[in-house]
């Protein structure tokens, strides 16, 4: 039988004996590739949502605002429309500053005055409803969502009722809350939504309410890749022009998921960190098995290149599926997390090569990292030796021995299983200070005080990109809380196998199984308790390198409840499998030889 048939017969049999175990690797591999991919597919998707929109609505290259007025404003804006690099425009128009009320919730609003009959530059999509007409207003999509408004409903700007005749969508500015681009007289702006009405309605709006304008022109360039280098050249600084290109608009998009990318990508460092802790307890409990499979193939005639493929390709195997299934999933959830508003259209493109790469990397890391050490001693093992050994017998500390003696039962037996595992304990004290790291994080992002996009910067809307960033980082710690339980389960329940033989002897001795139990939970518990402790310091450095300098620290008291809840939680999910391990019977764990 050659050995492109073994293998994958040795692995699939494997797979079979192993099913849960298969799983959980599956698992952590799909959520670190899938979280992986997200983070790294962002910045591609927005722009790829932000062409889309630019195609459909005829977006401007350049949009100069000018928050002057007069014949001289008027006659440098027309003299740029003329310039020899344009090849269309549209404008000058105004854009009143003024507020929108509905239902009780008042926004900052902008109001572009346009014809009819949208020109060939700046053509805004309808996407419900019609475009403008005399006494009515469209509404830009994102703005309209967040405010709950439709088609028919009624809007009170600066004091005066519109009916919405339509919902449309712009390249023309940035997406929603960042449709003012300047403010009244030039200066900075405030979050604002976006409306339209046509040219007389925006200017009798302005003048019955002496409401602050700026004018606008939209410009299509001959180069559309040359924008920067046109406002560059026509730059006038006595009359305060504003040049926005449309470069500069895509990049503005991507100001709602300035933390988004962060929280993923480092999420997905510190998941398949555990992911890596969790796979190498697994390997780390099946080495006496690996060690007797490796023994058998050497007994056949298997040399060391084939017995490597076989350990290491059931590994591989599944964590390419996992890969492939956390990619999948990446490309069908790119949507939701790149589009936190609807002020854009058309269909979010996947992950790219660079994702790809990155995940699959990801992917194989985890599967080599966690299963390598375990490979080489199987095949390092003598064939006699691998044959008859079924564990590794633990090394005998005379010190250790006398000052645990002085202890309780459950806290000797637990002592002795931890400093017998060190770096069991090692892994299980980094697992736990991880998941400290996500509650850290997640607890700081909710003690931040979000500013509202309402009038003068109430909370009367919510702020997309605060709920955004926290939605998704609650849904990275809930990831990481889960892969931590996940581990948490397997290490008491490998801790539990490998040490049978030695808690059997114990209960021969006059353990009960109470204390057998409470023993195996806290082999658990100590490594965790330095895990907790080095892991608010790390979270909170972690955080510095990513929060705004105004960041305020989440309070102790959360803190503190968060340490708490992970030492209690560490206790609770230790207690099943722990207690079944202790009613094994005290017969059979003797008469399997193991130490």
């Amino acid at each position: 039988m050659g050995s492109l048939v073994l293998v994958p017969r040795l692995v699939l049999a494997d797979v079979r004996r192993h099913r849960l175990q298969a799983a959980m690797l599956l698992l952590a591999v799909t959520v670190a590739t899938a979280t992986m991919a997200l983070g790294l597919s962002l910045n591609g998707v927005s722009d790829a949502l932000y062409e889309q929109t630019r195609a459909a609505t005829a977006g401007p290259d350049v949009v100069v605002l000018s928050g002057q007025s007069g014949r001289a404003v008027t006659s440098a804006l027309s003299s740029l429309a003329r310039a020899p690099e344009v090849t269309a425009h549209h404008g000058p128009y105004r854009i009143v500053y003024a507020d929108l009320a509905v239902r009780g919730r008042i926004s900052n609003v902008v109001v572009h005055g346009f014809a009819e009959r949208p020109g060939a530059v700046n053509r805004p999509l309808t996407t419900s409803g019609h475009w403008v007409r005399p006494g009515g207003t469209v509404l830009e999509r994102g703005f309209a969502t967040a405010l709950g408004v439709g088609v028919g409903d009624r809007v009170t700007i600066a004091g005066r009722s519109y009916p919405v005749v339509g919902i449309a969508v712009t390249a023309a500015t940035s997406v929603y809350p960042g449709a003012a681009q300047i403010g009244p007289g030039g200066a900075g702006s405030d979050y604002s939504g976006l409306a339209w009405m046509t040219t007389s309605d925006a200017k009798k709006l302005a003048a019955s309410h002496d409401l602050p304008v700026t004018l606008a022109l939209d410009l299509a360039l001959r180069d559309p890749a040359h924008a920067e280098i046109f406002r560059e050249a026509h730059r006038d600084a006595g009359l305060r022009l504003a040049f926005r290109s449309w470069q500069f608009t895509a990049k503005q998009d991507l100001t709602l998921l300035r933390s988004s990318q962060p929280i993923l990508v480092v999420g997905s460092w510190l998941i398949g960190f555990l992911a890596i802790t969790g796979v190498a307890a697994l390997a780390a409990g099946r080495a006496a098995v690996q060690t007797r499979r490796a023994g058998l193939l050497k007994a056949v005639g298997a040399g060391p290149g084939l017995i490597a493929t076989v350990l290491l390709t059931e590994y591989l195997a599944l964590a390419l599926a996992g890969d492939a299934l956390g990619l999948l999933i990446a490309r069908l959830s790119v949507p939701a997390i790149a589009s936190p508003t609807d002020s854009r259209i058309g269909d979010a493109a996947g992950h790219g090569r660079t994702a790809e790469v990155a995940a699959t990397l990801l992917a194989v890391a985890v599967a080599v990292l966690s299963t390598l050490r375990p490979t080489l001693r199987a095949m390092r093992t003598a064939t006699v030796t691998a044959l008859t050994a079924t564990a590794r017998p633990p090394r005998h500390r005379p010190r250790l021995t006398a000052l645990s003696a002085l202890l309780p039962t459950p806290l000797l037996l637990g002592l002795r299983l931890t400093a017998r595992r060190p770096g069991r304990a090692v892994l299980q004290a980094c697992s736990t200070a991880v998941t400290m790291i996500a509650i850290v994080a997640l607890l700081t992002l909710y003690a931040q005080t979000e500013r509202g996009y309402g009038l003068g910067g109430s909370s009367v809307l919510p702020n997309l990109r605060g709920e955004h960033d926290r939605r998704l980082m609650l849904a990275v710690a809930a990831l990481l809380i889960t892969l931590a339980v996940v581990n948490t389960i397997t290490f008491t329940w490998t801790t539990a196998m490998e040490a049978e033989a030695n808690m059997a002897v114990a209960r021969t001795l006059g353990a009960t199984p109470g204390q057998i139990s409470a023993g195996l939970s806290a082999a658990q518990l100590l490594p965790t308790l330095p895990g907790v402790v080095v892991g608010v310091p790390l979270g909170r450095g972690l955080l510095s390198l990513f929060a705004a300098r105004n960041a305020v620290e989440a309070p102790s008291s959360w803190l503190l409840v968060g340490v708490l809840a992970i030492i209690l939680a560490t206790a609770a999910l230790t207690a099943l499998p722990a207690r079944l391990a202790a009613r094994r019977p005290v017969a059979r764990a003797l008469s399997a030889g193991t130490g």
